[in-house]
């Protein structure tokens, strides 16, 4: 794949020779914030730049019905159709960050929240702050102890002490796996500085599933391991209304503040180095 000119490889940019329109309206509303444990200050990025890249964006994703948009249509893969978010997965957020690099060239980054069917990495999209080969190698065989549990609790009555006993035991093994999934997680900031996740969540609640894969964290990450400076976010919902009704097709959202705004605070620092 060919990279500009700080080693980007141009597919995670939704446009390659254009350039973003700076002189364009300024959106000053807060798309992400966070509080830093780090230096115990709120930080924050605003929408800038980004309303109209997200439309192109969520425009182009209804009209090719794939998010697979970096190969032609006939070597689209069926994995990512974009008929997966309107069936039982529902629906997927969806963001973009317009960036400007060290030589003064803008551009913009584009990512999906979490997974995309079962598959982490898409090309063109802005992969996981997380090695994923690393996360497999250490879930795939804790997994299959997790599934037998399930098994056994299956086959035994309700009223079972063992049943109990079994629940209990395969909770202990799924937190243990979180645990060393969480502990592969290493988290940047804008200022150049990385850190054990552990280290800067916000809050004593705990470390959440999929905190670190939503949209935010994932462009925020990319634009800080590349030197890039954020111009401006924002994320869009696609699919199927979720169950809680408060996501719809087509409709902006601030970043989460259950899992992102816990990092993110960190994640936009620019003093802890």
């Amino acid at each position: 794949m060919y990279t500009g000119p700080t080693g980007i490889p141009v597919g995670f940019f939704i446009m390659l020779i254009e350039p973003v329109n700076v002189s364009g309206s300024f959106d000053t509303r807060v798309a992400a914030k966070g509080f830093c444990e780090v230096c115990g200050r709120e930080h924050s990025t605003v929408v800038g730049y980004a309303t109209p890249y997200a439309r192109r964006l969520f425009q182009t994703l209804n009209e090719k019905r794939r998010i697979d948009l970096s190969v032609p249509e006939e070597k689209a893969d069926s994995r990512f159709s974009l008929d997966y978010l309107f069936g039982k997965a529902r629906g997927q957020m969806f963001g973009v960050l317009v960036v400007r690099d060290m030589d003064g060239a803008t551009g913009v980054l584009k990512a999906f929240s979490g997974q995309y069917n079962g598959a982490w990495n898409v090309p063109g999209w802005v992969p996981p702050l997380v090695n994923t080969d690393e996360v497999d190698a250490i879930s795939f065989g804790v997994e299959r102890v997790i599934k037998m549990l399930g098994r056994m609790i299956d086959e035994l009555d309700a009223s079972s002490a063992t049943r109990t006993r079994l629940i209990e035991q395969r909770k202990a093994v799924s937190r243990a796996l979180m645990k060393d999934i969480h502990a592969l997680y290493k988290v940047p900031n804008i200022a150049g500085d990385l850190r054990p996740l552990q280290e800067v969540v916000a809050g004593d609640k705990g470390i959440p599933t999929g905190m670190g894969d939503c949209c935010a964290p994932k462009l925020i990450g990319y634009a800080a391991k590349h030197s890039l400076t954020p111009l401006g976010l924002a994320e869009f919902y696609v699919g199927k209304e979720n169950r809680a009704g408060t996501r719809k097709h087509g409709g902006m959202y601030s970043a989460c503040s259950e899992k992102c705004q816990r990092i993110l605070g960190y994640m936009l620092c620019e003093e802890c180095r």
